[in-house]
């Protein structure tokens, strides 16, 4: 990463801010004084600003209860996105684990770790995805049999999924694909509209129900490890 943008992630300053630092000489790396903002830089290395260390995270993780409204989108436009709802000075490199709708709220893993996103989304893991799901009319022991066992639908068959009766119009539905709308599409092919749409889990996390929607919090070390095994 380049120096400058190495300080201004950190929140030291702008770009331009940043850079009149550097060429003032207030900035050294490993002990020497580094006058370009071009000079590469990483993680591991001892980054002052005088005599204040300048430090930034290699890997974020966070948990977000995704409120109606916002958008699964790192790119700014007119509309809130996830990565709008999170302070962090190293915002810039976040992205969200997967998509939600706009109008489905609940969990969603943010991160700057493209390794694990990886791992996470590669559809040879297969890991569920959990949502709690209310329904317009109610669920027939008959739907849930053909939830658990697959659904056709124009372009493709769903995996068999977990599902479980929570009342008459709720379901706790898992599954491992994430196509456009699936959960949706699945209810709409069995002649049922989804009404509210919450996202509850992924792989091992599970959502933590005193998040307001719209509020985040960092993944514990227990959490992080789960994910990563």
């Amino acid at each position: 990463m380049r120096l400058d943008k190495y300080l201004a992630n950190a929140n030291l300053g702008s770009r331009k801010e940043v850079n009149k630092l550097i060429k003032k000489g207030d900035i050294s790396v490993n002990g020497d004084i580094v006058k370009s903002p071009k000079t590469d830089v990483g993680y591991d290395d001892k980054i002052y600003y005088i005599d204040v260390p300048i430090v930034l995270e290699e890997f974020i993780y966070f948990m977000v209860n995704k409120p109606d409204g916002v958008i699964s989108s790192t790119e700014e436009g007119p509309t809130e996105t996830v990565i709008d709802l999170i302070a962090h000075p190293q915002q810039g490199e976040l992205f969200p684990v997967g998509r939600l709708d706009k109008d489905t709220v609940g969990l969603l893993f943010i991160t700057n770790d493209g390794k694990l996103a990886h791992q996470l989304l590669s559809p040879k893991n297969e890991y569920y995805k959990t949502y709690h799901v209310t329904l317009r009319d109610e669920v027939s022991p008959e739907d849930i049999i053909r939830l658990e066992t697959g659904i056709e639908l124009k372009d493709f068959t769903t995996k068999p999924a977990k599902a479980e009766l929570l009342s008459p119009n709720e379901v706790s539905l898992s599954i491992t694909e994430g196509k456009f709308h699936q959960v949706k599409r699945m209810f709409l092919a069995i002649g049922n509209e989804v009404i509210r749409l919450k996202r509850t889990g992924f792989a091992s996390l599970i959502l933590d129900e005193t998040l307001a929607e719209g509020e985040y919090r960092r993944l514990t070390e227990e959490e992080i490890k789960n994910l990563n095994n």
